[in-house]
C-alpha cells in the first residue's frame, strides 16, 4: 500500500445518447448487410454465375437491380456514416429501396416461388427494429401490396402458375407478423433503456451525492478496494497526508509508513486500537479508524487530534458561555447600581483626593466589568453569519486605509504581500471587519519596529483555501501562552478581558474559516485566517 492512484466517480454517463449510438450502429450493420446481398449478386450477374432459378425469365433484369441495388445500398452506408438527415427518414427510405429491388428479385426469378421473399421478410423486421408499432405496420402492408402486385402481374402477363397466390398469401402474412413483431421487440427495447436511462440518472445522482457528503465531511476518508489500492479520498484526507503540492495536483497519494503499519495490523487483529499517529512531517496527530466494505474494501476514518480535542472544549465552552451570559445579565443591573453611586459619591465637595482616587477606581474597573459583560453577551446572543462572495484584494485595501486613518499610521508602518493576487473568499464581511480590527490592534499593541504590521496572503497547497496572514513584529510569546493564547478569559494584560481572540476563533468557526497562531518567535508573532473554499456552498447553522 506504498502508493496509490486516487480516483473518483466524477464522468456523467449519458445513457440516452448511447442508446441512441447504439441504434446507429445497429442501422450501420443492416446497411452493412444490404451491400453484401446485393454486392454477391452484382458479382455472380457479372461473371455470368447466377444459378438459372435466379433468372428464371429475366437475366438483364437482375442483373441491372443488383448493380443498381448495391449502387443505392452504398449511398445509404454512406449517409448513415455521414449522419445524413434523421434516422427516421433514412429508414424509410432503405425500407422503400428494400421492397423496390427484392420484388424486382422475385420478378425477375419467376415469382414467389423463387425463394426471394425471405429476403423481403429479413429487411422488413430489420427495418422495422427503428419504426414505431404504427409505421411497422405501414411497412408490413407496403410489402405485402408489393408482393400481391407482382404476383398479379405475373399470373396475367408471365403465365405464373395459381397456386402463385397462396404462396404471395403466405409471404404477406409473413411480412406482416415479423413488422409486428419486430416493431413489439423494438418498442420493449426502447422502454427498457429509457427505464435503464432513469434508473441511470437516479444512480449517477445518487453517487455525485454521495461524492459531495464525502468531500464535505471534516473527517478525512480514504477507501481501500481489495488489492489494497486508495480508489477514493477526500480533501480532508489528502490536507492530513500530502504535504507536496506537486503530489496532490497529480491525485497520487503516498501512504504514510504508519497509516499502513496500523491498517496491516488491524488486518491482523481487528480488535487493535492505536493510539494518536503521526502522518506528516508536520507532526500531525491522526486518529485512525477502520471498517469492511463489501467485495474486500476497507473504509479508513481519520479525525485531527487536536480538533476532536478542540471541538470537546468548544463544546465545553459554548454551555459555559450561556451559563456564563445568564450569570453576566444579572450582574449587570447591580453593577451598574455601584457605577451609578460612584459617579454621585465622586461629587460631593467634602471628598478627600485620597477618597476621589478611590471612586476613580470604582468608576475605572466598574467600565472594565462593563466592557467583560458586553463581550459574554455578545457571544451568547451572536447573530447568523451573513456569507457572500467577493475579491479579497480589494476589500482588504479598504480595511487596511480605514486601520490607518483610525490608528494615524502611514504607508511605511504597514505591508502588503499577495502570493495570489485574485482570491475570492466566502465570509461575512461585518465579521472579518472584527476580526481583523482585534487581531490588528493587538499586533500594534505589541509591535516595536517598521512595518508594524503585515499582511501576507494566498493559498493554502493543496486544498487552494484562502488565507490572510497578519504578521507582527512584537516579542512574540512563549509555548506557555501560545497554548492558552484563544481561552476565554485569558489576557497578558491588567486592562485586558481575555475575550478578543476567544471571540475572533468562535466568528471565524462560524464562517467555516479558522484563526490559528502560525508562528510566535522573537521576531513577532503570526496569526492565520483561513477561509473556506470558495467554490463551496456555505453550510447553514
Amino acid at each position: 500500500m506504498s502508493a496509490a492512484s486516487l480516483t473518483a466517480p466524477n464522468h456523467q454517463m449519458d445513457i440516452p445518447v448511447a442508446a441512441e449510438e447504439r441504434r446507429w450502429q445497429a442501422l450501420r450493420y443492416f446497411c452493412l448487410y444490404r451491400i453484401v446481398i446485393s454486392g454477391l449478386f452484382s458479382v455472380l450477374a457479372f461473371f455470368s454465375k447466377l444459378p438459372p432459378s435466379f433468372t428464371a425469365f429475366n437475366v438483364h433484369q437482375f442483373a441491372f437491380t443488383a448493380s443498381a441495388y448495391l449502387g443505392l445500398a452504398i449511398v445509404a452506408q454512406v449517409a448513415v456514416e455521414r449522419r445524413w438527415g434523421p434516422m427516421r427518414l433514412q429508414v424509410y427510405a432503405q425500407v422503400l429501396l428494400d421492397i423496390l429491388a427484392i420484388t424486382v428479385f422475385i420478378r425477375a426469378s419467376g415469382g414467389v416461388a423463387g425463394g426471394f421473399g425471405i429476403l423481403l421478410v429479413v429487411s422488413i423486421a430489420g427495418g422495422c427494429l427503428f419504426v414505431k408499432p404504427k409505421v411497422a405496420i405501414f411497412c408490413g402492408a407496403l410489402a405485402s401490396l408489393a408482393v400481391l402486385g407482382e404476383t398479379v402481374a405475373g399470373i396475367w402477363y408471365l403465365e405464373y402458375p395459381n397456386t402463385t397466390y397462396t404462396q404471395a398469401g403466405l409471404l404477406g402474412t409473413a411480412l406482416f407478423g415479423a413488422a409486428l413483431l419486430a416493431s413489439i421487440l423494438a418498442e420493449q427495447v426502447r422502454r427498457s433503456e429509457a427505464l435503464a436511462a432513469k434508473r441511470a440518472v437516479d444512480i449517477e445522482n445518487l453517487s455525485r451525492l454521495n461524492e459531495y457528503i464525502i468531500q464535505r465531511m471534516r473527517s478525512g476518508i480514504i477507501v481501500l478496494d481489495a488489492a489494497h489500492r486508495a480508489v477514493l479520498t477526500n480533501e480532508a484526507a489528502l490536507a492530513m497526508i500530502v504535504t507536496d503540492e506537486n503530489e496532490y495536483r497529480t491525485q497520487t497519494l503516498e501512504i504514510p509508513a504508519p497509516l499502513d503499519l496500523a491498517y496491516r495490523r488491524w488486518l491482523a487483529d481487528e480488535t487493535n486500537r492505536k493510539s494518536p499517529l503521526e502522518l506528516t512531517r508536520q507532526g500531525l496527530e491522526v486518529i485512525v479508524s477502520f471498517a469492511h466494505l463489501g467485495s474486500g474494501g476497507t473504509l479508513i476514518f481519520l479525525e485531527d487530534a487536536a480538533e476532536m480535542r478542540q471541538r470537546a472544549q468548544q463544546l465545553t465552552l459554548a454551555s459555559l458561555g450561556r451559563l456564563t451570559a445568564s450569570i453576566a445579565h444579572e450582574i449587570r443591573n447591580p453593577l451598574g447600581a455601584i457605577s451609578h453611586a460612584g459617579q454621585l459619591l465622586s461629587e460631593s465637595p467634602q471628598l478627600t483626593e485620597q477618597d476621589r482616587r478611590l471612586t476613580q477606581i470604582i468608576e475605572t474597573h466598574s467600565q472594565r466589568m462593563n466592557h467583560i459583560i458586553e463581550n459574554v453577551m455578545t457571544i451568547g446572543r451572536r447573530k447568523s453569519s451573513i456569507v457572500e462572495s467577493f475579491p479579497l484584494r480589494e476589500w482588504l485595501e479598504q480595511f487596511i486605509a480605514e486601520l490607518q486613518e483610525r490608528k494615524q499610521l502611514d504607508g511605511a508602518d504597514l505591508t502588503r504581500e499577495w502570493w495570489h493576487r485574485d482570491l475570492i473568499v466566502r465570509i461575512d464581511k461585518s465579521q472579518l471587519h472584527q476580526v481583523l480590527w482585534n487581531l490588528c490592534e493587538n499586533a500594534l499593541r505589541y509591535s516595536r519596529q517598521r512595518p508594524l504590521l503585515s499582511f501576507v496572503c494566498g493559498q493554502t497547497p493543496g486544498a487552494s483555501r484562502p488565507y490572510i496572514d497578519i504578521v507582527d513584529s512584537g516579542p512574540g510569546m512563549s509555548d506557555k501562552v501560545a497554548a492558552q493564547v484563544f481561552e476565554p478569559f485569558y489576557t497578558g494584560e491588567a486592562s485586558g478581558t481575555g475575550l478578543g481572540l476567544y471571540i475572533a476563533r468562535e466568528l471565524c468557526e462560524s464562517n467555516q474559516a479558522s484563526l490559528i497562531l502560525m508562528a510566535h518567535d522573537q521576531h513577532g508573532c503570526r496569526f492565520r485566517i483561513t477561509f473556506a473554499h470558495p467554490d463551496r456552498q456555505q453550510l447553514t447553522e
